[in-house]
């Protein structure tokens, strides 16, 4: 099964093929989500830890080496690599937004400086590669990178990083209503499971974007 077959939701079940996009190297960008090292660390808690343990092997068997090996690629082609990252600028997080605020899970107070907050050394952006740091979950709202894409000329987002279902799926909604192209690597992302993972990309693909793998995302755009 190819991307215009696969991940489907129910409204789009029975919608004709989608056509190939044109990306054009000069109007595209890799976007690399939140991929820091507080989601890589492992959990004191045995419990937790074997809870978790599904999406560690997800990200070191698939996500983390299959996105380094799309960076090299956009990379050798002179297509722009730009980063995102969660960290807020303030020690206490009074400048989050109220979604990093609330109680739970997704409380992440990761001051800028933290070693949390940092992205992961098998993904650091390169030099003189954009990043940009955001205290919400969509790395668009949450940044001045609207404008930084608006004026280098970008048109098309190639989404990549974590979480499937919460930053990713925010950022890929914002750029799709901000009219930008988008397509989502599906094995360069993970969620906390599988499950939720499969489950978001159907809910997001062919209204907010077009959901491939980066092998298929390769020999779309014919990179060497």
């Amino acid at each position: 099964m190819s991307w215009k077959t696969a991940h489907r939701s129910f409204y789009y079940q029975n919608a004709p093929a989608p056509e190939d996009p044109v990306l054009i190297p000069q109007e595209t960008a890799l976007l690399c989500i939140d991929v820091q090292n507080y989601g890589m660390e492992l959990h004191d808690d045995p419990d937790e830890r074997a809870r978790w343990a599904p999406f560690h092997a997800r990200m070191q068997g698939t996500v983390i080496p299959t996105l380094r090996g799309l960076q090299e690629r956009f990379r050798a082609n002179g297509i722009d690599v730009i980063h995102a990252r969660i960290a807020c600028l303030l020690d206490n997080g009074r400048d989050r937004s109220l979604s990093q605020k609330l109680p739970g899970w997704n409380n992440l107070l990761m001051p800028l400086s933290s070693d949390a907050s940092q992205i992961i050394p098998e993904l650091a952006p390169a030099r003189g590669e954009i990043v940009v740091t955001k205290t919400t979950d969509s790395a668009l709202t949450g940044t001045n990178l609207r404008l930084i894409l608006q004026n280098m000329g970008i048109r098309t987002l190639v989404v990549t990083g974590i979480y499937t279902d919460q930053c990713v799926s925010s950022t890929v909604r914002s750029l799709a209503d901000e009219s930008f192209r988008v397509i989502l690597v599906e094995d360069c992302c993970a969620a906390g499971t599988d499950e939720l993972h499969r489950q978001e990309l159907a809910i997001i693909n062919m209204i907010y974007c077009h959901v491939m793998t980066s092998a298929e995302l390769i020999d779309l755009m014919q990179l060497s």
